[in-house]
């Protein structure tokens, strides 16, 4: 591989940033200097400081964050190595007594043992590394003193002989698709033939992982007990190609070719290694068709294939996403076979065409039978309808870029600039327009919703970014009064929220928020509600060593709180308790200003940390142990719940059983209930048990048991309608699965009732009021316009809605309290409040549907029986489990956001500034591991996500490798970005190196460099590199350096680092000590490409190119101004 390099002296810089503050002249170090926003006379009033010191080696030694903590003190990371320079101990940054103003602090773990930072507690997790070259991690620590003899166990090895099954493939081509065959019967893998890793948590729970050796995962055991495993496969077929994948309950089948169908993912490719085909447990075959450039262009499932119809995806000539339809077609081979030739792209028309009653602007050449148009996204410049809004000027003084970029350098070209969503159920459309700033950010918002209104948001944002307010206006119809919400945000020195007010149109200023943070930035207390002198309620929080919350007010000294919340994790004060240090939550406490009665639950769980039973107990009352309202389960070993068993009705010493049910299935689908407990509560008791219906597509669509005759959905899965003998529920969908209305009816007394969901304002005219705006959701609650009155809301660590109350005329007015079942059933029998008619947001913060359902986006859940009626959309991403099972059967830790399954992306919801943050790290499967790793506030963990824009109109795809797509124009990238609101941080595709080098040349001259290079993965390894130079200059020094892949979508890897390069590089005729910024690209030709215009391009696609911007310590002379360099490197095992 030839690379070119520049070589840009950068000496000065670094001599300049010494005015800047007090720094350690000293040492190395590297100092940063982010600004977040200026005045009006443009001088900087908010900066963030960070200076990184580097000991000889060239390694971080210290990090100094200056004046970081709230009280403005400087926080330290320190960074330390054992003999043999591995980082073993990772420290939680400790904030200091004072400031130095960025000079390396002498002793930067002494503020650390203070009784407001982290006590007597451990401050720092350890590793233990095996003693070879390979480095490999044996022990991990956790912080934290009660840690310190729980860590998490690595074991290596290879399998025995008896471990693990073989399933063998025979794979044929009919026609152009692959068909996998395995065996009737298994043999297993010969000793010695598979690589076997062991991890063992902190409870000592066992997953073992079996790899081949092309590296690819074919057993991934979960260890329930010594006689039991839960066993998920995965085969491949004789191309390497993953053709099925077995989960736990199909693994102990003798014959897995008998559950296929019901049990396992099959998957078929063509001969271009496309997926054609798959088929997930319980669910019908789905089909899948590209074009020529591989684009995937349609896709059919079971359901729609019943009506000959096809999912049509439309793309222009740089592969965004333009518009999505429905479209007849015949079957699969055949339009794959058409479309195989050529590449389906379509362009901007002034003319268009025109369907369901919008008109397109773009051409319609190919496809065109396409009968439904479902969304259309427009790019570059905003097109020219009738019913566009007046394009604004500037939005709080910040000028809107426009799409003409005449008299200027930039314009919205290759911005999304507007879409159009149509309802699913009728002809309708939404249409959705952003508006940015002059630096590309959005700033504002305007959705003309299908009735003809529209919400218009707008945004005040700093240098940096970040929010100062935002103005939203809205109608739901075009002649309706507007009404606006405007939000106001400020902020401390670091940007961290320290106020949020609220005001509806021209009404009082509320305060829904005044927070305060202790000196590690944790929010420490909250004022809620009324003004700075007279809050509502202070909320208290606390947290633990690991950073997890461990309190909301005291649960046993209430005083004037109204809600008091305490959780136990590896410390429950009941001696019966299950101590747990893996994360998960073993006793919770509650209380509230209803009854003053100390309230707990513990929890258990079996080995696969799935929840077992919770233990009702009233710690202060003459019985402590009233198991009143208890709650167990059984599983299988997909995850399917086989009994539960709950007590419930009344808080007495004597518990009533309400719920003892068994579940009958065909593979994971539910066929019946049985309850045993013959009680009406709960699960709604039959003496016969009907039997549940499914379509082709897994979805439920009768449930006699409580009254469901039918249940139809659209082609997204969602349901449409709720048929009853009583009436029906029927809801509207935008083609993007956005709910929009939802209508009730009732044969007795044939009245008709219906709910608006418009941007989060929500109208009804339920129960017979008349019909208006019923609230818009705040960050504290909720604001009622039928009483012009905030309503917040107390929540637990899950987001449930716990307790809601309102400032009445003679003081605070509770008006809901809402206590849960682990599952999610709402306690019954006691504090019983009437609560709102209209705001029926409780368990996880979802909606309660009127049959008893919560609405989560994706999927509606049934609390009562503890799982969904629906597939999971994202059910391969956990395949060991169940594609209906709820929150991995672990609902006290986790909750799935939007009804899909979670693992990797790290959701945090700020309290400070209210602000989603969503971040990739793989190493973080489960919220406590996310926590561990030092996340704060995390809201959720997903292995992949979706998220929109501002507008909602385009979709940005989390990837499980950590990139970020955005859907609109297939663009896939890594970093960090701001999307509709949410701060992503994606993997760091990034690498890092440094070395040793010494170079002459005095016409003709020679060097060397050694030292190490670590790819995006983290993985390191030692490189050599012998060079030819010509030119006059000699130097030797150390180097440090950041690599970036020139290529969108992917990461650096350590084998790109090697091979054959040339460079060239220029500089100052003499230096002392300086850096440099270094660049470099895939040639494979000649230096004549070189020119400033190459740098970090890849010129030829078969190769990765990289850049690198590096600085460099060491003594140097030169009289040439230009040298160049031929050099090949050896990358270690590379």
């Amino acid at each position: 591989m030839k690379k070119i390099k520049q070589i840009i002296s950068i000496a000065g810089v670094l001599t300049a940033s010494l005015i800047h503050a007090q720094l350690s002249t000293t040492e190395n170090y590297v100092y940063t200097k982010t600004y977040l926003d200026y005045n009006t006379s443009n001088v900087a009033t908010k900066t963030a400081e960070t200076v990184q010191y580097f000991d000889g080696l060239g390694r971080p030694k210290q990090v100094v964050n200056i004046k970081a903590s709230p009280t403005g003190k400087d926080v330290v990371n320190h960074i330390e190595y054992d003999g043999f320079g591995r980082q073993v101990k990772d420290y939680l940054p400790v904030p200091q007594s004072n400031t130095l103003n960025g000079a390396i602090v002498p002793t930067p773990l002494a503020n650390a043992s203070q009784p407001t930072i982290y006590g007597q507690e451990k401050i720092y997790a350890e590793k233990t590394l095996e003693n070879s070259p390979l480095d490999r991690l044996l022990e991990q620590k956790q912080v934290g003193t009660a840690w310190n003899d729980k860590p998490v166990k690595f074991e290596y090895g290879t399998n025995t002989a008896t471990e693990v099954k073989k399933y063998v493939t025979v794979t044929t081509l009919t026609g152009d698709i692959t068909t996998s065959t395995m065996s009737a019967t298994t043999a297993n893998y010969g000793a010695n033939q598979l690589y076997k890793n062991t991890v063992t948590d902190e409870d000592g729970n066992k997953t073992i992982e079996f790899k081949n050796g092309k590296g690819q995962v074919v057993l991934v055991r979960k260890v329930v007990s010594t006689t039991v495993n839960a066993d998920t496969y995965y085969v491949y077929n004789e191309y390497n190609q993953l053709a099925f994948v077995i989960p736990p309950n199909a693994s102990v089948v003798a014959n897995v070719n008998t559950v296929l169908n019901d049990l396992c993912y099959i998957y078929r490719y063509d001969s271009r290694n496309r997926l054609v085909e798959k088929k997930l447990p319980g669910k019908g075959v789905e089909y899948m068709v590209y074009d020529k450039a591989d684009k995937l262009i349609m896709t059919q499932d079971a359901e729609l294939r019943k009506t000959g119809k096809w999912l049509l995806t439309k793309y222009d000539h740089f592969g965004r996403v333009i518009y999505t339809g429905i479209i007849p077609g015949v079957d699969r081979p055949s339009l794959q076979s058409l479309f195989n030739n050529y590449v389906i792209t379509e362009s901007r028309n002034a003319q268009g065409f025109t369907r369901n009653g919008m008109q397109i602007y773009y051409t319609n050449d190919w496809c065109n039978e396409i009968e439904t148009v479902l969304s259309v996204n427009y790019y570059d410049t905003y097109p020219s309808y009738s019913f566009n809004p007046a394009f604004p000027a500037n939005v709080f003084a910040q000028t809107v870029l426009t799409d003409n970029a005449t008299g200027s350098n930039i314009s919205t070209k290759g911005l999304p600039v507007m879409s159009l969503v149509k309802n699913i159920e009728d002809d309708n459309w939404t249409k959705n327009y952003t508006y940015y700033d002059t630096k590309g950010r959005a700033v504002s918002s305007h959705s003309i919703n299908h009735l003809g209104g529209f919400t218009r948001s707008s945004s005040d944002l700093d240098f940096s970014g970040t929010v100062k307010q935002t103005l939203v206006r809205h109608k739901r119809l075009a002649a309706d009064t507007e009404r606006s919400v405007r939000d106001v945000f400020t902020y401390d020195s670091q940007n961290r929220l320290l106020t949020h007010t609220h005001q509806v149109d021209t009404g009082v200023i509320e305060y829904l928020a005044q927070n305060k943070y202790n000196e590690l930035s944790q929010l420490e207390s909250k004022k809620v509600g009324g003004s700075v002198a007279a809050p509502l309620q202070q909320i208290d929080y606390k947290y633990n060593i690991r950073g997890w919350m461990t309190q909301i007010n005291d649960p046993a000294t209430l005083g004037s709180d109204l809600f008091g919340y305490a959780i136990k994790y590896n410390a429950p004060i009941d001696p019966a308790g299950q101590a747990s240090f893996n994360g998960n939550i073993t006793e919770i406490d509650w209380s509230t200003k209803s009854d003053n009665t100390l309230r707990r639950y513990d929890y258990y769980y079996d080995t696969l940390n799935r929840f077992n039973y919770a233990q009702y107990n009233k710690p202060n009352s003459t019985v402590v142990t009233t198991g009143s309202y208890n709650e167990g389960l059984a599983y299988d070993l997909n995850g399917n719940i086989k009994g539960m068993s709950r007590t419930g009705q009344q808080d007495t010493n004597i518990p009533i059983v309400i719920d003892n049910l068994q579940y009958t299935y065909s593979g994971n689908r539910l066929l019946s209930i049985k309850d045993l407990s013959q009680n009406l509560s709960g699960y709604p008791y039959t003496a016969t048990p009907n039997e549940i219906g499914y379509d082709n597509n897994g979805n439920m669509t009768s449930h006699k048991d409580k009254g469901i005759n039918e249940i139809k959905y659209n082609f997204l899965n969602l349901p449409n309608k709720y048929s009853y003998s009583y009436g029906s529920y029927s809801y509207k969908y935008r083609a993007d699965g956005v709910k929009i209305e939802k209508e009730s009816y009732y044969i007795i007394p044939n009245s008709t009732y219906k709910v608006f969901y418009l941007d989060g304002f929500q109208y009804s005219d339920y129960f017979e009021q008349t019909f208006g705006l019923d609230f818009v959701p705040t960050s504290e609650g909720y604001f009622n316009f039928r009483n012009n009155k905030y309503i917040y809301n107390y929540t637990d660590h899950l987001g449930n809605v716990r307790l809601s109350y309102q400032k009445g005329t003679s003081g605070i007015e509770v008006i809901e309290e809402n206590n849960y079942y682990p599952f999610g059933l709402k306690h019954e029998g006691y504090n019983n409040l009437p609560g709102s008619s209209v705001y029926q947001y409780k368990y996880n913060g979802k909606e309660l549907q009127e049959n008893g359902m919560y609405d989560y986006g994706a999927r509606m859940y049934m609390p009562d029986l503890g799982r969904w009626g629906v597939i999971d959309p994202l059910a391969e991403k956990s395949t060991r489990f169940s594609p209906y099972a709820y929150a991995v059967n672990n609902p006290i830790r986790f909750i799935d956001p939007d009804g899909r399954e979670n693992k990797d992306w790290i959701k945090t919801i700020n309290p400070k500034t209210n602000q989603t943050t969503v971040t990739y790290d793989p190493n973080v499967k489960t919220v406590a591991q996310a926590k561990d790793a030092g996340y704060k506030n995390v809201d959720s963990v997903g292995a992949t996500g979706e998220i929109k824009n501002g507008n909602g109109d385009v979709t940005n795809t989390l990837n499980a490798n950590g990139s970020i797509t955005n859907m609109s124009d297939n663009t896939t990238t890594y970093g960090s970005s701001n999307i509709g609101g949410v701060q992503v941080n994606g993997a760091d595709n990034t690498g890092s190196f440094w070395n040793f080098s010494a170079n002459f040349a005095f016409g003709g001259g020679a060097g060397f460099s050694f030292g190490q290079v670590t790819d995006s993965n983290k993985e390191t390894d030692w490189f050599f590199s012998l060079n030819g130079n010509l030119g006059l200059s000699a130097s030797a020094g150390l180097e440090k350096g950041v690599i970036t892949p020139t290529d969108p979508g992917r990461k650096f890897v350590n084998s790109d680092f090697g091979g054959e390069g040339r460079s060239i590089s220029g500089g100052p005729l003499s230096s002392t000590a300086g850096g440099s910024f270094t660049r470099s690209y895939d040639d494979y030709e000649n230096t004549d490409q070189f020119n400033a215009a190459n740098f970090g391009r890849n010129t030829r696609t078969v190769k990765n190119g990289y850049s690198t911007i590096s600085t460099s310590v060491g003594p140097s002379v030169g009289a040439s101004p230009i040298m160049w360099t031929a050099s090949k490197t050896w990358v270690r095992g590379k």
